[in-house]
């Protein structure tokens, strides 16, 4: 809010070479129509005359903070990621989002939620780099009264938070492969299980992560990112389309999974595959963690966590239905 004799053209032109995106009140003695017709003239959303009005401010303020949640993108890139994003929020998918720090993939996460069937319910945000490691999992699924040293009663974690709504885990890349493999169990049943308890509990919640990472080329390059980390972004998080407002090169690339069946395309040409069985999703992941250790079944086995029995078992099995199967070297 500022005075409406203040230079508001100004402010606002000031604001925008910044790129600060927040909505400017212009605010004045009295109810003088003139002086609100040019703050509004000169940028301004809206004139609150004073003396102030709670109800008053209070309305007009949640008013055009609702209006500056719209994304608003000019460059042609943006505008088909936000194309993509529209047309995956309505469904169940989960989504990936990828980007440099500072491209807004949380203002996309928010974006999508909003234009999903969920955008009544919940959006709780999770940073996944900011929490401690051994509070990350009492964070995310909750906790029993004394679970552990200082577990004085019960927590719900944030996925039952987030019941009926959105989860974001924000640069989930950043979680330990351990823990990864809990999250899997949460994407594919919908269930988690509180630390110190044997319940499952049922989680109605949508699943947005963000990533500052190359996820494949972390895989490809020294599987930095364990079994589970391949599973989520092989499988889970189908890689998407990219753009940003200042350089494509910049932007956030979103990607879903849901399950339905058919693929969705952006103009770019790159698909979005959407629902896929967990069967097929766990061959992928085999052959191409195996394919990724030039055929060393003893090393993928290590990196999936499976016996070297179980993998030849489901490479014979895979073998039969004709799949190709990576040779050492």
């Amino acid at each position: 809010m500022c005075d409406v004799k203040q230079n508001i053209a100004k402010l606002v032109e000031d604001l925008e070479i910044e790129r600060i995106h927040v909505p400017v009140v212009a605010c004045g003695i009295g109810t003088n129509a003139r002086d609100a017709v040019k703050a509004i003239q000169a940028g301004a959303k809206e004139y609150i005359p004073l003396p102030p009005d709670a109800e008053l401010i209070a309305a007009v303020l949640e008013a055009v903070t609702e209006e500056s949640n719209t994304m608003i993108a000019s460059d042609p890139a943006m505008k088909n990621v936000m194309q993509l994003a529209e047309k995956i929020a309505p469904s169940e998918a989960t989504v990936l989002i990828t980007g440099e720090s500072g491209t807004g993939k949380e203002v996309m996460s928010s974006f999508i939620h909003r234009k999903s069937k969920r955008k009544d319910g919940p959006f709780i945000a999770v940073n996944c780099a900011a929490i401690p490691e051994n509070l990350l999992e009492s964070e995310l699924f909750g906790h029993e009264k004394g679970a552990f040293t200082g577990a004085n009663g019960r927590r719900i974690g944030k996925f039952e938070e987030a019941h009926g709504g959105t989860i974001l885990l924000d640069e989930v890349s950043e979680m330990h492969p351990l823990l990864q493999a809990k999250l899997l169990r949460a994407i594919q049943e919908k269930k988690v299980t509180r630390i110190g308890s044997n319940d499952e509990v049922k989680v109605d919640t949508r699943i947005i992560a963000t990533s500052n990472r190359n996820l494949e080329a972390s895989v490809q390059k020294e599987s930095e990112i364990e079994a589970d980390a391949i599973f989520l972004q092989e499988s889970d998080f189908t890689q998407g389309a990219s753009a940003s407002a200042a350089s494509p090169t910049n932007a956030p690339s979103a990607a879903g999974v849901s399950p339905s069946a058919p693929t969705v395309e952006n103009t770019e040409g790159v698909e979005i595959l959407i629902g896929r069985t967990i069967s097929d999703v766990e061959r992928d992941m085999i052959v191409n963690t195996l394919d990724h250790c030039l055929g060393n079944r003893t090393h993928a086995a290590k990196i999936l966590g499976i016996s070297i029995r179980t993998l030849r078992n489901k490479l014979n099995q895979y073998k039969d239905e004709g799949v190709d199967i990576p040779q050492v070297g």
